[in-house]
């Protein structure tokens, strides 16, 4: 049976994958290259366990455009004065009220929504 192919536009719905921010399509040193930071930064961050890029099978790292952004965060508050640990917090903790705030507004659509077809309640 012949796999898929995965790369970003190949086969199988390749072309889809060009729109998933999830998708692995970047080496490390092509993400390295395109942050503007070195290899060993994208390393520490994966030993810091905020990036957990996926492997190839030879065993790459290999990172989506959603890592690529936070990686991108990371380096931002580092140069503005914060510690790897510090800009780490800070990150997850941006991505948690970001969580945050869509299930509040999701939330508030579903009462809004509920009170629309219900207004005696």
């Amino acid at each position: 049976m012949q796999q898929p192919d995965t790369t970003p536009t190949g086969g199988a719905g390749g072309t889809d994958r060009l729109d998933d921010e999830d998708f692995p399509a970047y080496s490390m040193g092509r993400a390295a290259e395109i942050l503007g930071v070195t290899q060993a930064f994208l390393r520490t961050l994966d030993a810091a366990r905020l990036l957990t890029p996926q492997r190839s099978a030879g065993g790459h790292r290999r990172y989506s455009r959603y890592q690529l952004r936070i990686a991108a965060r990371v380096r931002e508050l580092i140069d503005a004065g914060n510690s790897l640990e510090g800009a780490c917090r800070i990150v997850i903790l941006e991505d948690q009220l970001a969580e945050a705030q869509a299930l509040n507004a999701t939330l508030q659509h579903a009462l809004d929504e509920h009170e629309t077809h219900d207004p005696g309640h």
